[in-house]
């Protein structure tokens, strides 16, 4: 069993390793954001729907939960094109130090959807976390526009893996992946042949655009869900989420030594996360023992 649980924190760990390549490949990929997450949701449908024929899973969902899964499935497009628009407008290392507050927002906005009451450590280390934001900002004016893009697809982000929260205890989470992107895929669609998109042009990449494509499609969507969701059966909810908050140190390391000088930020930017990753940490202690208090 020791054994087993090493393995599965191993295997997180490079899951989590891998979450951190995935704005590394979206900085490298030379496309607009919306055509880019359009790819990648179609082409990790694919997978999953390969997937889920060879485990020969049913399909089947409830008509009412079919349309909370198309809802949801905008969310994550919407989540997705903006978090790339980040990526693009500013760098990695903004973009990620700004998902650094997925927790703090997850904690302030799971009291609505669980109907808990809000934890007064969660409001202090929310005020530290606004502190090393607003040092952030204070150094790193010129990409404010990224912090906007990357709030909005932060924010996104937690409402989606909430109400995933509640639909994955029903259903297999491949199958409610998979609807997921097709209505991503569907929502893209329609608007995208609205602005007449679809075009020669829109197909016509470089090989290496397709090449990335398929990694960010296969490994960082499609395998990493799954892993994770395999992972998870294993090991406690408080390791995998204070593991998957190393997430933004993954990506903002690879994109400094991968991508070079737009990724070089002042002393004050890396003093401004640290604060956030520090203090989402600490978040993550202190609900540890919360729980084990209350479960005495």
């Amino acid at each position: 069993m020791r054994n087993d649980n090493l393995k599965s924190y191993l295997n997180l760990h490079l899951i989590v390793f891998i979450w951190g390549f995935t704005a590394i490949l979206g900085a490298l990929i030379t496309i607009d954001a919306d055509n880019l997450v359009w790819y990648r949701m179609l082409i990790a449908m694919i997978f999953l729907g390969g997937f889920i024929a060879f485990k020969k899973q049913s399909f089947q969902v409830p008509v009412k939960e079919f349309f909370k899964l198309i809802f949801v499935g905008l969310l994550i497009a919407l989540h997705w094109i903006f978090f790339f628009k980040a990526i693009h407008v500013s760098n990695v290392s903004i973009t990620l130090s700004i998902f650094s507050l997925g927790a703090f927002f997850a904690s302030l906005l799971e009291p609505l959807f669980y109907g808990r009451k809000v934890l007064w450590y969660e409001v202090f280390f929310g005020l530290v976390i606004i502190a090393g934001l607003g040092l952030i900002l204070q150094v790193e004016i010129k990409y404010l526009t990224g912090v906007y893009y990357a709030l909005a697809a932060i924010i996104l982000g937690v409402l989606f893996t909430l109400m995933n929260g509640k639909l994955i205890s029903d259903h297999e989470p491949s199958v409610i992946t998979f609807y997921e992107f097709g209505a991503g895929v569907f929502f893209i669609t329609i608007y995208f042949l609205f602005q007449g998109k679809f075009t020669a042009d829109f197909f016509q990449m470089s090989l290496n655009n397709w090449v990335l494509l398929l990694i960010l499609a296969s490994i960082c969507t499609a395998y990493a869900f799954t892993a994770s969701v395999k992972v998870m059966q294993r090991l406690t909810p408080y390791t995998v989420m204070l593991t998957t908050n190393l997430e933004p140190v993954y990506g903002i390391v690879l994109a400094y030594f991968i991508l070079g000088g737009k990724e070089k930020m002042s002393v004050e930017f890396y003093i401004g996360a640290v604060i956030i990753i520090i203090t989402v940490i600490l978040n993550g202690v202190f609900k540890h023992y919360q729980n084990k208090k209350e479960n005495l």
